[in-house]
């Protein structure tokens, strides 16, 4: 009978009663539990944040060089030279400055009817007076656009903030009032005028900003944001003669008959000096008058 109840223990009790079961267990569940923490931050990090994608849109693509990306750029323009070729054009008139050296003050005047007027603006030409197409300097609506019988056609673009760009001596105009054109578009091509007539070929480019006139060539390649009015020269429209002074239209209202008008600035030096006898002979008469009186 004894011997019937020594029945074999089970070998899954046997390893329950084992000192290292447990433990081990223990150690098989933390061990778990620390892959599922660390598994799921890296989904975590991996993730953008509910802000962000309000933020960055529906269209957003992650880029991987974001970190290393520039800051945006002003999208403020820069003036730009109104010819394709800058390294081929050359300026033949400089704006007159009185501050500049005498070489520029004399690159800077024109003769016209035998009479030197100071220019407000450059004249620029090609070499071997070959012609070629007259670009916008900066984005802006088309103004203005005439023929004028000295300075040829004429466009005038208006840019932001009281800017204004002009373009004398044209050939061709391409462009009509009220058109929007775009920085580096073709407004026309660069041609001859009367005014200018020495130049040939060329195209005569102004900056205006508050009716007040700039030196472009201090102005290319430089944001639109330093035309400040405390730079400009302290002459207004009305005092640029070299474009569009109606002193110049008066005074050459007969040139288109008499070619050079040089006949009519001889009859005014003339007459100035007749009006100076004139007026030297009246004190005598008045002296004159004076003994008789006596």
């Amino acid at each position: 009978m004894k011997e019937e109840n020594k029945t074999p223990k089970k070998g899954g009790q046997s390893i329950f009663r084992k000192k290292w079961f447990f433990p081990a267990v223990y150690l098989t569940i933390a061990a778990l539990l620390l892959a599922v923490v660390v598994w799921y931050q890296n989904i975590d990090n991996q993730l953008p944040e509910a802000g962000d994608d309000q933020e960055l849109g529906d269209n957003y693509t992650p880029n991987p060089h974001d970190e290393d990306a520039a800051p945006v750029m002003d999208s403020q323009e820069v003036i730009k030279m109104p010819v394709a070729d800058q390294e081929q054009a050359e300026i033949v008139t400089k704006f007159f400055d009185y501050d500049a050296s005498q070489e520029d003050r004399e690159s800077a005047l024109i003769l016209h009817n035998n009479r030197y007027y100071q220019s407000t603006g450059v004249d620029i030409v090609y070499p071997n007076g070959e012609a070629f197409d007259v670009l916008a300097a900066l984005s802006g609506t088309v103004s203005e656009v005439k023929e004028d019988p000295l300075l040829g056609n004429v466009v005038v673009l208006s840019h932001d903030n009281g800017v204004t760009t002009y373009y004398a001596s044209l050939g061709e105009v391409g462009v009509q009032p009220q058109d929007e054109v775009k920085q580096g578009d073709v407004i026309g091509t660069a041609g001859e005028n009367i005014f200018g007539q020495d130049n040939g070929v060329h195209v005569h480019f102004e900056i205006r900003k508050d009716a007040k006139v700039f030196n472009p060539e201090e102005f290319f390649n430089q944001p639109v944001s330093k035309l400040e009015s405390t730079e400009s020269e302290d002459v207004s429209e009305e005092d640029t003669s070299s474009i569009s002074s109606e002193e110049v239209d008066s005074n050459d209202a007969n040139s288109e008959e008499t070619g050079e008008g040089e006949t009519s600035e001889t009859e005014t030096e003339e007459s100035k000096e007749d009006s100076t006898e004139e007026s030297t002979d009246e004190p005598n008469q008045e002296e004159n008058s004076t003994d008789s009186a006596e």
